[in-house]
């Protein structure tokens, strides 16, 4: 028998995870844009992601949408707990989105859009990292009802996780343009791929030694046996793709360390699933509790079935266009 359920709660999954893949690299180079020079640097990076950031953005609206409309219980109950991140990250997406387009047609002001394309890029970074540790360290809910109060998202566990996000997508954006640009920029790059990679292992091992202490079930399915013989291979995995990711930027190789800096997200990420699976708010509401009557889901799987795959040809069609090296002037 098919649940659907089950189904929707792994493409909401999917879009969030290529969100944060797509994303994460392009915010990542906002990160680190005070620390590249002005003029050919900057504006390299710029042009690195420039045919694809906006299209990124893309997955976040599929997530958002999917989860409102597949699950609306949890979006009705999550959006309340989480109003002022969640704001916080889309005002900062749209200020990075109008530095971004301004940045090149009013060289004047060049100087302030470059400062609003970083402050954007950071503000909805630390929004999303705390969204996500405010979501994990529980949301009080009384019935069908958030039951918190306005700054229950505020917390050193969510702050944690919001640093967190911040060296990660760093990570991503350094190793992308460790990818995509030569010479300087790419030394620079490289030089910040080792200290965000150290950073974000650090938070992780943070992160992932906190949640234990939130709640009972996390402990019980992370440490409990026979579970922990197979929990136990995700910071088995962590420590091998870390050891190859820092040989891989000492042989200077340039794809490599992107892809493994992706499979240290993956591996993050799959701590998270096992951490809340099958919730959709941790400890608070399973997916099945959440979920839309089955024939709003089926009717919305045949659209899914149809834009997803389309979504997918044209973003690895856009990737493929633009493959290869870019330089300042715009050209791959």
């Amino acid at each position: 028998m098919i649940d659907l359920t089950v189904i929707w709660a792994l493409i909401i999954g999917f879009a969030i995870v290529a969100y944060v893949v797509m994303d994460g690299f392009d915010l990542g180079i906002g990160i680190l844009f005070p620390g590249l020079d002005v003029g050919p640097e900057r504006d390299t990076a710029m042009n690195s992601i420039a045919p694809v950031w906006d299209g990124n953005e893309t997955w976040l609206v599929l997530g958002g949408g999917g989860l409102l409309a597949a699950f609306p219980l949890a979006y009705s109950i999550i959006l309340p707990a989480l109003y002022a991140p969640i704001i916080a990250m889309l005002l900062a997406l749209v200020l990075r989105g109008v530095a971004f387009e301004f940045r090149w047609r009013d060289p004047r002001h060049r100087a302030f859009w470059d400062r609003a394309f970083h402050t954007g890029s950071l503000v909805a970074t630390v929004a999303q990292g705390i969204a996500l540790g405010a979501l994990l360290q529980g949301i009080r809910v009384e019935g069908r009802a958030y039951a918190g109060g306005w700054w229950d998202w505020l917390t050193p566990f969510s702050l944690l996780t919001g640093a967190g996000m911040v060296a990660g997508y760093a990570l991503l954006g350094s190793c992308w343009l460790v990818w995509k640009t030569e010479g300087s920029l790419q030394d620079k790059a490289y030089a910040r791929a080792r200290a965000a990679a150290v950073l974000l292992l650090a938070a992780l091992g943070a992160v992932s030694i906190a949640t234990l202490g939130l709640e009972a079930k996390y402990h019980q399915r992370w440490l409990a046996f026979p579970g922990i013989l197979a929990t136990a291979q995700v910071p088995l995995a962590t420590g091998v793709v870390s050891v190859l990711f820092f040989r891989a930027l000492a042989a200077r190789r340039e794809a490599l360390p992107f892809f493994l800096a992706l499979a240290l997200f993956g591996l993050a990420i799959t701590g998270l699933g096992i951490s809340i699976w099958p919730d959709v708010i941790p400890t608070r509401v399973t997916i099945w509790e959440a979920a839309a009557p089955e024939r709003s889901q089926w009717f919305m799987l045949v659209g899914a079935g149809v834009m997803v795959p389309i979504i997918l040809a044209y973003t690895g069609w856009a990737y493929w266009v633009f493959r290869g090296k870019v330089g300042h002037e715009g050209y791959h």
